[in-house]
């Protein structure tokens, strides 16, 4: 956070506005200049990034359950605790129960939530997902996603429903199957071209929020080393995320078996 920018002054750092991008560019080393993703890289030995970009945490943490926190177990855990704001008692629903679905479904139960419905199409998604607190398993393929969330809330729909799809499709099924209200996060990225098309009478009818989770919405000085602390507290399973420690050599492959639904996270190890 830069503590000047207009999120910044009101009070809400974990919007910063201000980037923070490494000053001085990357380079082969012929000179060619290099274009980052998101301005810090990603599948490099050494990367160049702004002090604003680092966050120190306990080195008790092995370094492939720490690394996992920047973007996909942040994500989800945000969207619940920080986004939805997820508290003691609630129902919510996580439709879509991969890395950052499953994290969603942690978060929400390290936040005190009852009731926790997961919704997939794979069934061993749905399994792993009773493994980080899921209380009720909904398989997309065989029932209608809504009527089965409401079933499992008392006929009223959950407190807050995680989009970790994102499709028009999934956030549809996300809006309806929320309790009067409710609140709908998303936070699975949808595609340029999507669109949703709504009754607009349904949009002020069912009341409560409709919100997007930027990077579950989180303040990583704050945040990373809170959830290190609990996983050394054993009360956080981030190890769970770690599916496999690989080479970067065997990036391709991975990226098949996440696809394919084989691994939650699959962690480069130089």
């Amino acid at each position: 956070m830069c503590g000047h920018c207009r999120a910044c002054l009101r009070g809400q750092p974990q919007y910063c506005f201000a980037t923070h991008n490494a000053a001085q560019r990357m380079t082969l080393a012929d000179g060619t200049p290099l274009s980052p993703a998101l301005g810090i890289g990603a599948f490099v030995e050494k990367t160049l990034v702004h002090a604003g970009q680092c966050t120190k945490v306990s080195d008790l943490a092995a370094p492939a359950v720490a690394g996992l926190l920047g973007c996909g177990v942040m994500a989800g855990l945000g969207a619940a605790i920080n986004t939805g704001a997820v508290s003691r008692g609630s129902s919510v629903a996580v439709i879509g129960c991969g890395g950052v679905g499953a994290a969603a479904i942690a978060g929400s139960k390290l936040a005190g939530a009852t009731t926790i419905v997961a919704v997939d199409v794979d069934p061993r998604k749905l399994a792993t997902a009773q493994e980080f607190g899921a209380t009720h398993t909904v398989n997309a393929r065989d029932v209608d996603v809504v009527e089965a969330i409401r079933e499992h809330t008392n006929g009223f729909g959950a407190d807050v429903v995680i989009d970790a799809v994102g499709t028009p499709q999934t956030w549809t099924q996300a809006f309806y199957a929320r309790d009067l209200a409710g609140t709908v996060v998303l936070v699975g990225v949808p595609t340029p071209e999507m669109r949703i098309d709504l009754p607009l009478l349904d949009v002020f009818g069912r009341g409560g929020s409709l919100k997007s989770s930027w990077y579950g919405d989180c303040l990583p000085s704050r945040d990373f080393p809170m959830l290190i602390d609990l996983y050394l507290q054993g009360r956080l399973p981030l190890d769970r995320f770690v599916s496999e420690e690989i080479g970067l050599g065997d990036v391709e492959a991975a990226f098949t078996k996440m696809h394919e639904g084989d691994v939650l996270r699959s962690v480069v190890v130089f």
